[in-house]
């Protein structure tokens, strides 16, 4: 059985949470970035950003008692890996799209 945070954890959680939601945008927003403009020196900053948003991520889980229970850890782990692949895949996944929409011709009516 989990036990509940504590309440001298509050303000742990409360900033860790705050600190993986903005460390997550800054990651996002650094890669896209990087990708768009090819601006090569982001990205170190990028993985920087997500290096942020993983100790974050675990300082909150350890503060609300989740990485006591092995379904919980594996769900904070498998997040933690989905947000630092879902950039590459939605950057490819565009990039494709666009790629596709190019070489197709237009309809003329």
């Amino acid at each position: 059985m989990i036990e509940p945070a504590s309440l001298s954890d509050f303000f742990t959680i409360f900033f860790a949470s705050a600190m993986v939601i903005l460390l997550g945008a800054l990651y996002a927003l650094l890669f896209a970035y990087a990708r768009i403009r090819t601006v090569r020196w982001l990205m170190p900053l990028a993985y920087l950003s997500y290096a942020g948003l993983f100790v974050s991520t675990l300082v909150l889980a350890q503060a609300a008692n989740l990485l006591s229970h092995p379904l919980w850890a594996t769900v904070v782990g498998c997040m933690l890996l989905g947000y630092l692949l879902a950039p590459h895949g939605i950057w490819h996944l565009c990039v494709g799209t666009h790629a596709r929409a190019e070489t197709v011709p237009a309809k003329s009516s």
